[in-house]
């Protein structure tokens, strides 16, 4: 906890020293002091489950972020924003790899998205098992606790804070104009033995650009659609102070941000979130102190009801003209000016909406008239608690008790409105194109009722107790111990059962001079989702501390400042992986039996068994070890913290054909006795570490952090049946990749017919050459095999980060970088896999042909619907390796010489960029988004003044 009152004094005593009086001397010496090089704090204090501890004493397995400190330099508006940059085992998804995490906000289960940055005082990412055990089954893979801020004793602080700034895309999908589209698409159809259907004028003209509403050539990343760029914008005020009886936190924040589109109603879509926070802390006497939080958050959206973005993915260049214009009719045609006349949706007073019998509809139409949807999402967070000290009964001995409720709720409300669109007739007279018939589609109708969808709840309910006991030995003996009971429960509309966590934990802690240290805590786990006689475990988790460097044979080092060797083993029961109840019973089903009958005729239908039941069915156990140092050297210079952790998950609930005979089940009508059971393992093994370098040269203060986090995961133990060895996943990675190898294209109908066939369609020159695994003579999914390479799925392998501080007076530079190494990805979407009658992208320029046979990058184009040539394999993999320039900001904090004699505290000026810049081979691909809105830079300018 950072004591700033002793920065204070001091500069008070230097400014009136004589030896100081001058000004610029007394803003070095305060730039000196404020530095994080400079010990004129006390050791900060940590949130960990259920209780606080110096930040000295942490064993292993916990990293956290000061929040507020970092937002001096770089400021954010999501609450996990590049938090790998900062915390080691945290690679931005996952907590060392594991497939979910639990985020508790002041203790209680919340979304990390509704807590702004500003609000928080600090993140707490609780890695290894014996940091989470007392929060039971469902933090068994990592909690991240989020504190927030709380009020000081003090005069009233108002700070506030504003933010703008602009949206900028970084790449579009680049798609095929009309004209090079249609003769792709001949092309296409005559390796399929087809005649073209396009004509060569037909071509000319879509490629002329002469008229563009009778001859269309949409693309819809230019500006006729998109703008250049979109506004964000936030301001934040933040309230606090109090006396030593009461102290209070206010939080009201206001963000708005706008949306790229620019046709239609879209151009006026728009997210905007208020939030109030308020937390307030009361000595209510001697012995017991209490506080109360309350939170309330509302967003509000609004958007055009069409899908732009898929539209954008899927709509072809040539298919249709969105929109007609009137111009265009001949003028004494009464029959075309009549229905101008009779529309309700005349677009700018000039423009009908385009449509074919194909396309009676379509998305860029119902951008214009088909109605606004607007989105609403409330929550409502409150939580308290009583602190009592138990002193007049055991010295040492508090309790605490904690109870929150929490509500959320949203809905979409709107208006459908159908309509008309019309397909023109065009003839060419003198050179000149003319409108002179129109086909309608459809109705202009509104029927003026308003629409909910989308309607959802949640409720969360949390309480929890505990006694906590402290002493002191001689200064010597450290005893700490905490008795929890704790659980909550969320219900949610649509689901059946709520989510509950019930359970009891204990926690003993001992330490011998801060240099010998033994921590155990277990918890008690309950869980419905199993059978009443395995319902309840019992979890414990052991950690060991040795702090070197208070030894004889360090205590007096000049290198080594602080050097702590820990190592903690567990067994945690969790049922995050039981996906639903009452999966330890059978069921019967009547729903799809046959039919039978007896020789009266009479109809009755037969009764299946689809699950065997086990009544031993039984929690997933996650066994962990892990060893951690952590220390600083040469007089806080250079500190390190470094852990390396290996866990199994066993038990994974399958239901194993393996175990059981073939004759359990039936292949249809899908009957089987086969019951779920405990049966799968994997595990995952790796490192994180964290470096921090921070000296003082001249007068710039460098500060350079190093971040990393790296893990593999093999599944040990599955349930699997193949008929060759290299099927097989055990062993592989959780994340590994499977598909088919390549060996080129086919070249001709010789090499087809001495090769392979395929399982997956008639093969022809141009199509992918799969390498025959099994040399069955087939090319089929037994010919997939592991690939050697990782999705990264929780994260990328290894995951870096990289932060640099510089600061010079009162002007502060600081950049983020970001490193994700040693994942894949596959170009499975549509924008790469083209076939049948989808959009074509520059991809396929790259296309076999005969003339291209040695060059081809892209397999031969076709109008049917090719299983063969797209499907996993490596011709489709890339690296995801990349390096980002995630951050640069620069501040500038006004002297206190300037606003000595004024109303105002402090004043800060800032401009960051983000997302600056990608450094990879793949780079194209990385930063292309498709079927969706794109990537963004995003530059903004921002102040903060105190009061």
């Amino acid at each position: 906890m950072k004591h700033i009152k002793i920065k204070s004094i001091l500069y008070m005593l230097l400014l009136s020293s004589p030896m100081m009086a001058q000004a610029e001397k007394t803003q070095d010496l305060w730039n000196l002091l404020s530095q994080d090089s400079i010990n004129t704090e006390l050791d900060e204090v940590v949130q960990v489950a259920y209780r606080k501890v110096n930040s000295n004493d942490i064993l292993g397995g916990v990293s956290y972020v000061n929040v507020n400190d970092m937002l001096k330099k770089n400021y954010t508006t999501y609450s996990l924003n590049d938090m790998q940059n900062f915390a080691n085992g945290w690679n931005g998804t996952t907590l060392w790899g594991n497939d979910s995490y639990l985020v508790l906000v002041d203790g209680i289960p919340r979304d990390a998205n509704n807590v702004m940055p500003s609000e928080i005082e600090q993140i707490t990412f609780l890695k290894s098992s014996a940091a989470t055990v007392l929060y039971g089954s469902r933090a068994a893979k990592g909690v991240i606790y989020i504190t927030t801020k709380r009020g000081k004793t003090g005069d009233l602080n108002i700070d506030v804070r504003g933010n703008t700034g602009f949206h900028v895309p970084i790449r579009y999908p680049k798609y095929l104009g009309s004209a090079e589209y249609m003769t792709l698409y001949n092309e296409a159809r005559m390796n399929d033995g087809l005649d073209p259907i396009y004509s060569q004028e037909e071509i000319y003209n879509y490629a002329s650009g002469s008229n563009p509403y009778r001859y269309p050539n949409i693309d819809l990343y230019s500006s006729e659609y998109l703008k250049k760029a979109y506004n964000e914008s936030d301001v934040t005020a933040e309230i606090s102070g109090g006396s030593e009886r009461t102290r209070f936190y206010t939080n009201v924040n206001l963000y708005n941000v706008g949306s790229l589109l620019n046709y239609g109603e879209a151009s006026k879509d728009r997210t905007t979130r208020f939030s109030v926070r308020g937390n307030i802390d009361m000595k209510m006497g001697e012995y017991v102190q209490a506080y109360a939080n309350a939170n309330a958050t509302f967003y509000d959206g609004r958007s055009a009801r069409g899908n732009f973005w898929d539209a954008a993915a899927n709509l072809r260049p040539n298919r249709i003209a969105p929109l007609i214009p009137i111009d265009y009719f001949s003028k004494d045609n009464e029959d075309l000016w009549l229905q101008v006349q009779n529309t309700k949706n005349l677009i700018d007073g000039k423009y009908l909406l385009g449509g074919t019998q194909i396309d009676q509809t379509n998305a860029l139409a119902d951008l214009y008239v088909a109605g606004t949807s607007t989105y609403t999402s409330r929550q409502y967070q409150f939580d308290m608690g009583v602190d009592i000290d138990l002193r007049k009964i055991l010295k040492g001995l508090t309790f605490q008790t904690r109870f929150a409720i929490d509500y959320a709720t949203s809905y979409s409300k709107f208006y459908s409105n159908s309509y008309a669109t019309f397909n023109p007739t065009w003839i060419n007279v003198n050179g000149e194109d003319k409108i002179i018939g129109l086909t309608k589609y459809g109705n202009d109708y509104s029927d003026g009722v308003q629409y909910v969808s989308g309607s959802w709840n949640r409720q969360t309910i949390s309480f929890s107790s505990q006694f906590n006991y402290a002493k002191s030995i001689e200064n010597k003996h450290n005893i700490n111990a905490m008795l929890v009971a704790a659980g909550y429960q969320q219900g949610e509309s649509g689901v059946y059962h709520k989510t509950s966590n019930v359970n009891l934990g204990i926690q003993l802690d001992y330490d011998f001079m801060k240099k010998y240290y033994v921590s155990f805590g277990g918890a008690l786990v309950h869980s419905a989702r199993l059978p009443k006689n395995n319902r309840n475990a019992f979890s414990p988790a052991l950690t060991l501390g040795w702090r070197l460097s208070n030894e004889k044979f360090l205590s007096n080092s000049s290198v080594v400042d602080d050097l702590l060797l820990t190592a903690s083993a567990s067994i945690l029961h969790t049922d995050l992986d039981i996906s639903d109840y009452y999966m330890y019973e059978s069921t019967y089903d009547q729903n799809n039996g046959s039919w039978w009958g007896w020789a009266d005729s009479g109809l009755n239908r037969a009764t299946e068994s689809k699950r065997g039941a086990n009544h031993n069915l039984d929690f997933i156990k996650k066994k962990e070890f892990n060893i951690g140092i952590r220390g600083s050297l040469f007089d806080k210079m250079l500190s390190f913290d470094v852990s390396y952790f290996m866990h199994s998950l066993e038990g994974l609930i399958v239901r194993p054909s393996t175990v059981y005979p073939s004759y359990f089940s039936s292949w249809w009508p899908g009957d089987s006795f086969i019951p779920y059971m405990n049966y799968n393992n994997n595990e995952r093994k790796g490192f994180d570490f964290a470096l921090c370098f921070d000296k003082m040269i001249d007068k710039v203060n460098l500060n350079i952090g190093l971040t990393g986090t790296y893990y593999t995961s093999k599944q040990t133990r599955l349930d699997e049946k193949y008929d060759y060895d290299y099927q097989y996943r055990k062993g592989h990675p959780i994340d590994g990749v499977w598909g088919l190898q390549t060996e080129g294209f086919f070249k001709d109908e010789t090499e087809i017919a001495h090769s392979a066939s395929s399982s997956y369609g008639e093969l022809k020159p141009g199509d992918l050459k799969y390498v025959d695994q099994n040399e069955d003579g087939i090319i089929d999914d037994k010919d997939i095999v592991y690939l050697g390479e990782r999705y990264g799925w929780q994260g990328a392998p290894f995951t870096m980060g990289v932060n640099l501080t510089l600061n010079w007076k009162n002007l502060t530079f600081f950049a983020l970088g970001t490193a994700y190494i040693g994942g894949v990805g596959m170009k499975n979407s549509n924008y790469y896999w083209v076939y049948g009658d989808r959009k074509y992208s520059e991809i396929v320029r790259g296309r076999w042909t005969p003339e291209t046979a040695e060059t081809a990058t892209y397999p031969r184009l076709t109008t049917q619907n090719n299983t063969h040539n797209f499907r996993d394999s490596d011709f489709w993999m890339y690296k995801t390796n990349r390096f980002n320039l995630s951050k640069i900001q620069v501040t500038y904090d006004f002297p206190y010489q300037i606003l000595g004699n004024t109303f105002i505290k402090s004043l800060s000026v800032y401009a960051y960029a983000s997302n600056l810049l990608t450094i990879a081979k793949e780079r194209d691909i990385l930063e292309l988004t498709t079927g969706g809105s794109p990537q963004n830079r995003f530059y903004n300018i921002g102040f903060k003044i105190g009061f």
